[in-house]
C-alpha cells in the first residue's frame, strides 16, 4: 500500500520513490506526495518520472496513477515525483476555507444539511439543503472566519485511526473535524476570503468561497 507522504508533509513538492506496480498505463508507487480526488478536493497536477499524470484515483486505501502511453516505467524503477505547487497550495487554502466555513454554518444555522461540495483551483463550493436565502448569514460567517484567520491559530492534522487511515483537523477552542485532505499549518495562510450565495434549485443553497491570489 502506498505511504501517503502528503499527510506527513503537505508542503513537499518533490519526492524520490519507486514503482510498486505497473498495469498498462496505470501504476502505483511505494510513497507519494500526489493527492488524488477525495472529499471534494481535486487531484494534484504533476509528473512521475517525467511522465505527466493524466489521472489520480483512490482504490480503497491505494492510489492509482494513470500515465501517458509511452511512460516506459517498470516494477522497481526509481522515479522522481513532482507536483504543481501553485495549484496544490491554492487547493489547500480553498479546501480549508471551505471546511472552516462549513463548521461556522453548522454553528449558526440549526438543522441545515450539507448535500455536496467541490474544491477546484479557482473556487470552492458547498451545497446545502435549506429553504431560506443563505446570504442573510454570510456577513456573520465571514466576520467570524476572519477573526480566527487573523489570529493565525495552529491547525492540527493527525490520525484518529491510523489503521483505517481516518484523519481529522482541529483548531483548539473551535472545532475538531474528520477529514483526510491536505491541510495548512496556520489559519492566516487562508488569506482574504469572499463568500457568495447561489441558488441552485428549490430548497437548495450554495456558498461559493474565494481566496486571494496571494496568501498572508
Amino acid at each position: 500500500m502506498t505511504k501517503k507522504i502528503f499527510w506527513e508533509d503537505p508542503y513537499l513538492t518533490q519526492l524520490e520513490t519507486h514503482i510498486a506496480t505497473v498495469k498498462d498505463n496505470d501504476i502505483t508507487v511505494e510513497q507519494t506526495i500526489f493527492y488524488a480526488l477525495s472529499g471534494g478536493q481535486e487531484s494534484d497536477h504533476g509528473t512521475i518520472g517525467n511522465n505527466r499524470v493524466l489521472q489520480a484515483r483512490k482504490e480503497g486505501k491505494e492510489i492509482v496513477y494513470t500515465l501517458e502511453n509511452s511512460h516506459g516505467l517498470k516494477l522497481g524503477d526509481q522515479v522522481r515525483m513532482n507536483i504543481d505547487w501553485q495549484r496544490r497550495y491554492k487547493l489547500m487554502r480553498l479546501h480549508f476555507a471551505a471546511e472552516f466555513v462549513l463548521e461556522l454554518v453548522y454553528q449558526n444555522l440549526d438543522s441545515i444539511e450539507k448535500i455536496g461540495a467541490h474544491i477546484a483551483q479557482d473556487k470552492a463550493r458547498i451545497d446545502f439543503k435549506w429553504d431560506e436565502n443563505i446570504s442573510t448569514v454570510l456577513p456573520v460567517i465571514k466576520k467570524e472566519a476572519l477573526k480566527i484567520i487573523e489570529a493565525n491559530q495552529e491547525i492540527i492534522s493527525a490520525f484518529s485511526n491510523e489503521e483505517k487511515e481516518e484523519r481529522y483537523w482541529e483548531i483548539r477552542g473551535f472545532s475538531r473535524v474528520p477529514c483526510g485532505g491536505t491541510h495548512l499549518r496556520k489559519t492566516a495562510e487562508i488569506g482574504e476570503i469572499e463568500l457568495k450565495r447561489k441558488n441552485v434549485g428549490k430548497n437548495k443553497e450554495r456558498i461559493e468561497i474565494y481566496v486571494s491570489e496571494s496568501s498572508i
